[in-house]
């Protein structure tokens, strides 16, 4: 089993590649390898293209991110310090991202997971439940979900619309295990989507939910590096 860890984007919404920033004493794309690492055989780190708009810095985050897969680096300074296995650049949108990671995984794997290095808080034992849907079960992939709590409404402009019925609404997160071969030949399609279940989906694939981790949060805005600080103290992996 591979790991993919998607660490490619330019976070435009938080002002710059949060995913080399520091949480807790570590670059947040060093966590979400190390938690891919306890579950998977060998784990891809898809990285920024050094030469495009996703390398700029939010303060120190150049200095941290990985230039290219021979550098070396001390503990957590580096991708093999990270315990990456295989360093590859991104494309230019998320979906590219991870059909480069996919290019570097193994032709004999079996089960691969897809994972947002901006999720550095996702725990070994959310990998280990999505890896054993798919390897025990009868879908080709699976996703971590929290049912929707919120109230939600739709609306045009600033004027609201309807109240949208929750029912059945979760919201997705990542690690997701999918069959290795049902991955490779949904993203052979070249479709762009959110996630990589939404491939699966087109091909009309199984994909099996678990319950995912309420801790689990994305980092999107700069405040929620600030949330994640506060959450990593109480997260015990």
């Amino acid at each position: 089993m591979w790991a993919i860890v998607v660490a490619g984007g330019s976070g435009h919404r938080f002002g710059g590649p949060k995913q080399f920033l520091q949480l807790a004493g570590r670059p947040v794309a060093a966590w979400a390898v190390s938690a891919a690492r306890t579950a998977a055989d060998g784990v891809v780190l898809v990285v920024p293209d050094p030469s495009g708009d996703a390398h700029r810095p939010v303060d120190d985050a150049e200095s941290q991110a990985p230039v290219d897969g021979g550098a070396e680096g001390g503990a957590d300074n580096g991708p093999r310090g990270w315990g990456a296995d295989c360093v590859v650049t991104g494309g230019p949108s998320r979906a590219d991202s991870v059909r480069a990671g996919l290019a570097a995984v193994p032709d004999d794997a079996t089960i691969i997971v897809v994972h947002d290095a901006a999720r550095p808080l996702a725990s070994p034992a959310l990998f280990a439940a999505v890896v054993g849907a798919v390897r025990d079960g009868d879908a080709e992939g699976a996703i971590p979900v929290l049912a929707v709590s919120d109230t939600l409404k739709r609306t045009s402009g600033d004027l609201v619309g309807s109240t949208v019925d929750r029912d059945g609404l979760v919201t997705v997160q990542t690690p997701q295990a999918f069959a290795a071969a049902t991955l490779r030949a949904a993203h052979r399609s070249g479709g762009q989507t959110t996630d990589d279940a939404g491939l699966l989906e087109q091909l009309g694939a199984p994909v099996r939910t678990v319950p995912g981790e309420p801790w689990n949060l994305k980092l999107t805005r700069p405040e929620d590096l600030d949330i994640a600080e506060a959450l990593r103290g109480t997260v015990t992996w």
